[in-house]
């Protein structure tokens, strides 16, 4: 492998050279005129000059790869364009010459957006893109930044100069225009942006305030003073100054275009469809209004329409729709006559401005979107450009009909090839299916077809004049150019429904290789005398990624190569195969049934490579040229025969060199296989000598930008290559510029003998192709729709529920053969056949269906008739069993599906569920609950509490601590100041000193009107309202306020626990009662409900989080082990209950006593005494004992309604009694729950007092914040205004140095003018008197002033308008020209002397060039004095923007005054006449005190001295005393231990009785467990008989019947 020196080095040695011949291609950016007859454009690395007269074009090239940011100046014929690089270099060539004039190397990192020339003076200006974002302004003639001016973010889509002043720019993006102007000052220029206030999207004015100075007109200040907004969003920056909530943004309109009028102001457009006019002098837009004209009759109108595709109707309603919208205008160009306009709606309009309304006239229409117009430098000529990039030429004075002078393509170019023989015409394809045919001498265009589909690929026949074009859905266009000014399609197949990926004819022209995907390969008769036969197929093993031909002239045989990337190898796959003359001679032996090569015929080979390519070429001896995928290098292979198909053996490369492109490239290799050409995607194309692959030549002719080159052909005779772009929409035509030794070889013999054999074949096939009628898609339409409509015929005469015939299924695919691709004919041809062969068997199969059919109907109907536990289900009758698994495996996929998801959706529940509960129920140490009345609708809640943090309590803790300490440190200080005024003399020791008893004064109430203190909070701790002054201090008292609300609401909640015990407990008694009541009611068989209280929800809240089994409606679903273990416990409950009656001892028992023991009181109610049963006798038959019986009989009765009655009296007096204790204890809880709820509104109005000051305190603090982000604001204000004033009082006095300076210059010119003309006659004195005179004059006498000359009949609107520093020149040129006249010798007075008339001159002279300076002066002075007199203007404006600030300032004070509130300390300050002795007699009094306490404090420490000693001495007394006691504390242990171990070593009975224990132990549950396993095994077996039985019972049973 060679190193990448030695390939460097063959980079650098160079064989020929490519020049670029032409180019073609299509721009939707903004095209300019660079001339009054020539307009140019970027394309790819090209800049495109065309003719307008002529259409020829010119070529400049971007040697550093794609162009960026490009601008045209017409007047000084000059392009200026950037390239797309890092640090990008603007270019300036002048045309025609074509000559770079200047070079601009700006700032920008990596790219200019945009470029603009100004109308007069050499100026331009440039904007480049991220990261900078700098607007600069450039003098391209002498290469000087003259300034620049950087802003962040900020994306401009549209830029330009003002043409009646260069000083003005205008920029606009999508959401804002500015107006820039530069400032200058002798050699300095400034940029200074003004925006622009546009209006809403709705066409209103908005009006901007200023946020950070704007006060509101609010008169009412009670909640203190009203703060900008940027104060109370915490601004204190720059951004202070320009904040603006987001709701309080009114979105603006969206600016297009925009246009500079004659009078320096601006139209614009904007997406909302409106037409607005701005004053660039107070920068307010307003809107322009339609106003209809008084004739209807149209000034100029102009038809045009770019749709030759579609039909009159479709056109029409085409129109129609787009003259409904309203229109969105995205070009202006101003005229002297007015304004044209154009935009989404494709139609220029002519508007006549007056005022604010406009009248409108539609000049012609292109059926596009327009997004450009430009007027020639002499406003003859209007040049219209497109979406697409069609150009139009239209001419307003003659009114002529608009002209086409480029037809865009739709869509980038996609393939080109040359046509044979490839010296003469060349043809491209888009990506939309344009086919265009181009003259290969000089590029121009010929003619168009349009194929309406996307196309794929595309080649030239090399054996006549047609084109293959291959789309995205399969078909294959085969296109006649015998005649190319009206190409036509002469024939179309539809393959497969897989897209056309690959095109390659052989070098005979015999054969059409296709490569769709899937591996599919389709061989094609490439011959119009054959009708494009397709000769059959193959299917490679992956992803055709390239095909490669190679003929044999000798043996007419082709073998074609096709390049694969199997996905599970590393590696690339050769699989070859040959084409002999055999298969289009006899085409059915080469094939199968259905159309695929059998490999005998083709002979396939495979190769294994090691690299993975993404391209590979072959060349006649089997030698191979790949380009690695991954790596940018290029290898060579060579492939030896081989033997077996199954040989896969890995083929290694002979040679591999670097090809310095961006990977992945592809490979091409030249019709006589010496030149190989690499192409990638930077762009650039290597040509490479194909035996030594040495570097041949080079170009960049596309771009990184424009994702590379996309396609490459070379012609038949190598002298010319076609290379197209991905993306950038350019094909470039190159040849070989052949000088002295560098020529490249010739074609070989063998090649020469191809283009013989060519060109006889070419003759034939022409003739055949021009014979060939031309295919229409209408015509093939309407064959399609009526053999449609025949098949829908025959199946509407066919049954709806008979089975369909095969032979009428048949015929019905015979019908739409037409609409198949051939791939499925030949497969309908296959299976046609094979039902031909087996109709005999078909017919035997059919007899059986019919029978089974039958069978199962019958089965079907008895299946009806039975019981619908017996009635099987309609899928059970499939006899297709893998249908039915089919079905089974689909539905439980199905269920399993559904399961997932409502699990999934259960476990987000669930997740839901669980994070509610932890915040509002486990995060609360109080749950809420509610308390209901019995009787009445009382409803009572608890508050709901959160446990405080830790945080929290620390907080509370350290402002008690600190209220403890102010509150002592107050105490001491009021002792001392109030009570003891004059100093306390020293006593001497032993004198006891009086104590004077404290009267303190009751503390005042620092919460007036709150009644905290009877609900449970300490409002002692609290801080007055008055002395409220610091942030600590309100932020300490929020915490005392907060622990308050909480002591209140723990008060009332222990109040509510209280009441809800009550509640549970009498609920307990009236049930208690209840269970009496009801026996009562029973027994009186009264129909009354007995009322039962109980709980609610919201009483019991924890009775939410559980699911009864009473709430689920549906059935719950049970396992099969839980459905058997079910089963069997019912089973056994059944048992024990059919045991239970069975018993004789409760059979006889309930007979005889109705199952009791013994009769109660309660049960007398329900005796019944049976009668004698001689009842049923007439009492006439009745014997005296019967009688006495009877009587007996009516006594024990009448004694037992007596009792009865009684009974009866007294369950009554009882219920009544249970019923009136309940009524009373539940109405005496009621009233308890009404005072609860009385409690419960004090305490909320206890609360909320609390929280009202909360909320007052935080709004103070929010204020103190505001206020004080405010100072900040205005802070940064101030110092930025100073530095601001600083810069400026610098730059003033720099001025003011130079305007000095320029007066001193002035006033010696001036001298120097006057003692000149002093000086003449002393200069001159050795002169004639005579003559002295006449000189004189003539020294006075100055040549007049150029008259500027004005054009009227120009169509120009801004006129011809030199900048002033070229009419200065130009004025002073003519000036020097009339002085050289007058210095001619001829106008010499006579008789003077030739030296003195010199002398005379060049006085003259001197004196001339001093005026000039003097009027320069002068001039300087007035502008000078304007721009004062300007300066003083905005000086009184901003006094008097000044003053009114100053008055509300002063408004707001006085206000704030009367507002402020006066303390105790305010209000000494004010009444006490010597305030600073009062403030003195107390710091005296408080240093006394000091003394006083410094003795105390003294005193105490001797104190704690003395017994800080004694405490000192017990601790000493204490240690010896613990070490003697725990030496004894060891010896004990030790003993402990010893004593320990001789028990555990004895202790051995209780470790053998445990050990048996545990043995017995095992024994049990093991004969428990053999227990339970045999009564399981009897259970399963029960349960297997049981389920044999059910099944045999509900099985279908199916016997054969014989018909």
């Amino acid at each position: 492998m060679e190193s990448d020196a030695e390939n460097g080095e063959d980079i650098g040695r160079r064989v020929a050279d490519l020049e670029v011949r032409w180019v073609q291609g299509f721009t939707n950016r903004n095209v300019g005129f660079v001339n009054d007859k020539t307009i140019c454009y970027p394309c790819g690395n090209y800049i495109l000059f065309v003719d307008i007269e002529t259409k020829k074009k010119t070529v400049l090239k971007c040697k550093n790869g794609h162009v960026g940011a490009f601008a045209v100046n017409g007047k000084s014929q000059v392009v200026a364009f950037s390239d797309q690089k890092l640090n990008p270099v603007i270019y300036i060539y002048t045309f025609p010459g074509l000559v770079k004039r200047s070079e601009i190397k700006g700032q920008a990192q990596l790219d200019y957006s945009l470029l603009a020339f100004s109308y007069t003076g050499p100026y331009l200006a440039s904007y480049s893109s991220v990261p900078e974002f700098a607007l600069s302004i450039w003098d391209w003639q002498e290469n000087i930044l003259l300034c620049s001016k950087s802003q962040p973010g900020v994306t401009v889509t549209s830029m330009s100069f003002n043409p009646m002043n260069w000083h003005q720019l205008c920029l606009s993006n999508e959401n804002s225009l500015t107006v820039w102007n530069i400032e200058r000052n002798d050699q300095e220029h400034h940029l200074k942006s003004k925006p622009v206030r546009l209006p809403a999207e709705d066409g209103s004015l908005m009006y901007n305030q200023d946020v950070f100075f704007s006060h509101p007109g609010i008169q009412d200040l009670y909640y203190g003073p009203v703060l900008p907004i940027s104060a109370i969003a915490g601004l204190a920056g720059d951004e202070a100054e320009t904040f603006r909530p987001k709701d309080d943004i009114q979105p603006s309109v969206h600016p297009t275009v925009h246009c500079w009028t004659a009078t320096s102001d601006l139209y614009m457009g904007c997406e909302e469809g409106h037409f607005l006019a701005i004053n660039v002098e107070t920068l307010k837009a307003s809107l322009l209004y339609y106003k209809p004209p008084r004739d209807t009759k149209e000034r100029r109108r102009t038809q045009f329409h770019s749709l030759p595709l579609l039909s009159d109707d479709s056109l029409k309603n085409e129109e129609d729709k787009r003259r409904k919208q309203k229109p969105v205008l995205l070009a202006m160009a101003y005229h002297k006559d007015g304004l044209y306009a154009a935009g989404s709606d494709g139609i220029v309009h002519f508007y006549q401005i007056k005022g604010t309304h406009y009248q409108m006239d539609n000049c012609f229409d292109v059926s596009e979107p327009i997004i450009s117009l430009v007027f020639s430098p002499d406003y003859n000529i209007l040049l219209v450009e497109t979406d697409k990039g069609s150009v139009y030429v239209y001419k307003p004075s003659q009114n002529e009909k608009v002209i086409k002078l480029l037809d865009a393509c739709n869509d980038h170019f996609l393939s080109a090839d040359f046509l044979t023989p490839g010296n003469k015409y060349c043809v491209s394809v888009a990506i939309s299916g344009e086919v265009h045919v181009w003259l290969l001498e000089d590029g121009a265009f010929i003619s168009k077809l349009c194929l309406n589909t996307q196309a794929t690929a595309m080649v030239c026949c090399p054996s006549s004049y047609s084109v293959a074009v291959g789309t995205k859905v399969g078909h294959v266009y085969f296109i006649d150019v015998t005649k190319v000014e009206t190409p036509r399609v002469v024939h179309r197949v539809l393959l497969s429904n897989l897209p056309v990926q690959h095109l390659q004819y052989d070098q005979s022209g015999q054969y059409l290789i296709t490569g769709a995907a899937e591996g599919h390969i389709f061989i094609l008769d490439a011959r119009p005398s054959k009708l494009f036969q397709v000769l059959g197929y193959l299917v490679m093993s992956s992803e055709v990624l390239g095909l490669s031909t190679i003929y044999d002239v000798e043996s007419e045989l082709v073998e074609v190569m096709a390049l694969l990337c199997p996905p599970d190898l590393r590696r690339a796959r050769l699989e070859i195969f040959c084409l002999p003359s055999a298969i289009t001679i006899d085409n059915d032996e080469c094939i199968d049934e259905r159309g695929m090569l059998k490999n005998s015929v083709i002979q396939k080979h495979q190769y294994e490579l090691e690299y993975p390519l993404s391209s590979a070429v072959r060349q006649k001896g089997d030698t191979v040229y790949g380009y690695c995928k991954h790596a940018p290098f290029i290898c060579k292979y060579h492939l030896t025969k081989k033997k077996t198909w199954k040989d896969v053996s890995v083929t290694l490369s002979e040679k591999r060199i670097p090809s310095h492109q961006f990977a992945p490239g592809f490979l091409h290799l030249s019709p006589n296989s010496q030149l190989l050409a690499s192409v990638a995607k930077d762009g650039v194309l290597f040509i490479h000598d194909a035996v030594t692959l040495e570097t041949v030549a080079r170009e960049h002719c596309h771009s990184y930008q424009g994702q590379g080159i996309g396609s490459l052909a070379f012609s038949l005779d190598g002298q010319f290559l076609l290379v197209n772009g991905m993306d950038d929409g350019t094909l470039v035509c190159l040849k070989w510029n052949r000088t002295g030794e560098d020529e490249i070889k010739e074609p070989t013999d063998d090649w020469r003998l191809i283009l013989a054999f060519l060109n006889n074949s070419i003759y034939n096939e022409n003739a055949v192709l021009k014979s060939m009628e031309e295919w229409n898609i209408a015509t093939e339409s309407l064959l399609e729709s009526s053999l449609e409509m025949e098949s829908q015929e025959m199946l509407q005469k066919k049954p709806s529920v008979e089975v369909m015939d095969e032979d009428s299924y048949l015929n019905l695919n015979i019908l739409s053969t037409d609409e198949m691709t051939w791939l499925n004919q030949k497969v309908q041809k296959a299976i046609k056949e094979e039902i031909k062969k087996f109709a005999d068997k078909r017919k035997e199969l059919k007899k059986g269906i019919k029978k089974l059919r039958k069978t199962i109907q019958e089965m079907m109907y008895e299946n009806e008739q039975a019981p619908d536990i017996e009635r099987l289900d309609q899928q059970e009758f499939n006899l297709d069993i893998e249908e039915q698994e089919r079905l089974q495996v689909e539905s439980e996929q199905e269920v399993a599906k559904i399961r997932k998801e409502i699990e999934m959706e259960n476990l987000a529940k669930c997740y839901l569920r669980d994070v509610i509960k932890k915040e509002c129920w486990d995060s609360m140490s109080i749950k809420g609950r509610a308390i209901k009345c019995f009787h009445a609708a009382y409803e009572v809640k608890n508050y709901p509490m959160k446990e405080r943090s830790k945080e929290e309590l620390e907080a509370l803790e350290r402002v008690l601590q600190l209220k403890k300490f102010e509150s002592a440190d107050f105490k001491i200080r009021k002792e001392i100041v109030e009570f003891q005024p004059q100093a306390v003399p020293p006593k001497e020791e032993g004198e006891k000193v009086e104590e004077e008893p404290a009267t303190d004064e009751a503390p005042s109430s620092s919460l007036i009107g709150s009644l905290s203190a009877q609900f449970g909070g300490d409002t002692s701790i609290l801080y007055h309202q008055m002395d409220l002054h610091t942030r600590e201090q309100k932020i300490n008292q929020i915490i005392l306020l907060q622990d308050i609300i909480y002591k209140v609401k723990t008060a009332f909640n222990k109040e509510f626990d209280t009441v809800a015990r009550q509640k549970e407990q009498e609920i307990a008694r009236v049930k208690e009662r209840n269970l009496r009541i009801q026996e009562i009611v029973e027994q009186l068989e009264l129909q009354e409900e007995v009322w039962e209280p109980a709980l609610t929800d919201d009483e019991i809240p924890e009775r939410a989080l559980t699911v009864q089994d009473s709430e689920i409606k549906v059935e719950k679903y049970l396992t099969p082990e839980q459905r058997a273990k079910a089963e069997m416990m019912a089973k056994i409950e059944m048992e024990r209950r059919l045991a239970s009656l069975n018993s004789a001892r409760q059979r006889a028992l309930y007979d005889m006593m109705n199952g009791v023991l013994e009769i109660k009181k309660e049960d007398i109610l329900k005796i019944e005494i049976p009668p004698p049963p001689f009842v049923s006798k007439p009492d006439t038959l009745w014997n005296e004992e019967e009688k006495k019986v009877f009587k007996e009989f009516e006594k024990k009765v009448k004694e037992l309604n007596e009792e009865r009655e009684k009974y009866r009296k007294t369950l009554e007096t009882e219920l009544k009694k249970l019923q009136t204790s309940i009524q009373e204890t539940t109405q005496t809880f009621d009233d308890t729950v009404s005072k609860l709820f009385e409690r419960k509104v004090k305490s909320e109005m206890v609360i909320y007092q609390e929280e009202l000051k909360i909320n007052n305190l935080l709004y103070s603090l929010l204020l103190d914040e505001e206020l004080s982000t405010r100072e900040a604001g205005l802070n940064h204000f101030l110092d930025k205004k100073q530095k601001e004033k600083l810069s400026t009082a610098q730059a003033v006095q720099v001025a003011r140095a130079q305007d000095d300076a320029y007066r001193e210059t002035y006033d010696n010119l001036a001298a120097e003018d006057k003692i000149l003309e002093r000086g003449f006659k002393k200069e001159f004195s050795d002169v004639p008197a005579h003559h002295i005179d006449h000189l004189f004059k003539l020294y006075k006498r100055r040549p007049r002033a150029q008259k500027i000359k004005m054009h009227l009949d120009t169509a120009n609107p801004y006129g011809d308008r030199p900048g002033s520093a070229r009419a200065y020149k130009e004025a002073l040129a003519h000036l020097m020209k009339a002085i050289d006249e007058m210095d001619d010798p001829e106008n010499m007075p006579e008789g003077l002397d030739p030296t003195v008339w010199e002398r005379f001159c060049l006085a003259r002279r001197t004196k001339v060039e001093s005026e000039q300076l003097a009027q320069g002066e002068k001039k300087i002075a007035s502008m000078v004095e304007s721009k004062d007199f300007s300066k003083g203007i905005f000086q009184l404006e901003w006094e008097h923007k000044k003053m009114k600030m100053l008055m509300e300032d002063l408004n707001q004070k006085a206000r704030d005054i009367q507002k402020l509130h006066v303390s105790r300390d305010r209000q000494l300050f004010l009444s006490v006449l010597n305030y600073d002795s009062r403030i003195t007699q107390q710091v005296s009094v408080m240093e006394q005190t000091l003394g006083v306490m410094d003795k105390l404090h003294k005193k105490n420490v001797k104190n704690r001295q003395k017994v800080f000693k004694d405490l000192e001495k017990r601790i000493c007394l204490k240690e010896q005393a613990n070490y003697k006691l725990s030496q004894e504390l060891q010896e004990m242990l030790v003993s402990v231990s010893e004593r320990r171990h001789i028990f555990e070593a004895a202790d051995t009975q209780l470790i053998s009785e445990k050990a048996a224990k545990d043995h017995y132990r095992d024994i049990v549950q093991r004969r428990q467990l053999v227990d339970l396993a045999k009564e399981q095994a009897q259970e399963i077996a029960v349960l297997q008989a049981e389920v044999e039985r059910l099944r045999m019972r509900t099985f279908p049973a199916l016997f054969e019947t014989e018909y």
